[in-house]
């Protein structure tokens, strides 16, 4: 079933999502900040050719001010500004900040998520069924040191999972939804091939599970504990052009709310909260921020019951 679009009906669960609202999202959220090298490439349309484009957090909302579209599976971002092609013989190099760490504990074990413009083909403009992926590849490689590359063999740059900017938003809307997905957590990649056996729009966003979308990456295997670089090529021979939006690193699954573990969210696990109030431990850290505070707070009150 869809998600129910504005489900903040108790006096708790609306105060956790306006303070939530106001303290902003995901401290730890992180993208992109650099770009090391980009070669256009044959092919590249120079209105999309600034790679800057590929940095900061994906596209939620696309089109032009009198044409505006919601980023869905079903209707990508596109305007320029906001994707870099990376041409035929092209190639664009991203850095981050900080490093993105090969973590077991992630949501689904993934660690990297790229996003493009990929979509699924749909014919029904209410409620739109998954027709075929509309996939434009692109070699996928990480470095911890940017010199020594390692290939993500069996991934593409611009492929499943379409990105997805709200979710409520109508499937080819012009307007932003009220709830913002979010672009640190995957979606799961044991669901391919059920995504692909032709979801229609209510089971794709459930299939969702509130991620943004993007193409998932398990660094286990890479033989890195971490990465900080990521090189997207383009074959010479190759029928179609990656567009990248936007790079991510996976936030942690935070802890459960429920902190004394006897099922509710209540004045006990507030307790504890407050008994730790500024510390490290990450049993209590339910944002993944690193410290023990206000954001928590939200957190676990939004979690009341």
């Amino acid at each position: 079933m869809r998600p129910d679009p504005h489900p903040r009906t108790g006096t708790t669960s609306s105060i956790g999502w306006l303070l939530c609202a106001l303290l902003g999202g995901s401290a730890l959220a992180q993208h992109a900040t650099e770009v090391v090298e980009y070669v256009p490439g044959a092919g590249t349309n120079g209105a999309w050719a600034d790679p800057s484009a590929a940095l900061g957090a994906p596209t939620r909302m696309s089109g032009t001010p009198q044409d505006p579209t919601a980023v869905t599976p079903f209707q990508p971002a596109w305007m320029p500004g906001q994707l870099v092609t990376v041409g035929a013989g092209g190639r664009l190099v991203l850095a981050f900040e900080q490093p993105v760490r090969d973590d077991p504990g992630n949501p689904h074990g993934i660690d990297l998520i790229i996003f493009g413009n990929a979509f699924f083909t749909g014919a029904d403009l209410e409620n739109p069924c998954v027709g075929a992926l509309y996939d434009e590849g692109g070699v996928i490689e990480v470095s911890a040191n940017g010199t020594d590359y390692v290939e993500i063999v069996g991934a593409s740059a611009d492929g499943l999972y379409p990105t997805l900017g709200y979710r409520d938003a109508d499937p080819f809307g012009a307007a932003p939804g009220l709830e913002p997905t979010d672009f640190t957590r995957p979606v799961d990649p044991a669901l391919a091939s059920l995504v692909l056996e032709g979801l229609c729009w209510e089971d794709l966003l459930e299939a969702y599970d509130g991620s943004g979308g993007g193409t998932p990456i398990d660094l286990d295997g890479t033989g890195l504990e971490s990465i900080r670089f990521v090189r997207i090529s383009t074959p010479i021979d190759a029928m179609s052009l990656p567009e990248i939006d936007a790079v991510a690193d996976v936030s942690p699954a935070p802890p459960s709310p429920d902190l004394d573990g006897n099922g509710r969210v209540d004045g006990g696990d507030l307790t504890l909260l407050l008994g730790v109030w500024n510390g490290t431990d990450p049993r209590f850290d339910l944002d993944g921020d690193g410290t023990t505070d206000g954001r928590d707070l939200v957190v676990l009150l939004g979690a009341w019951s």
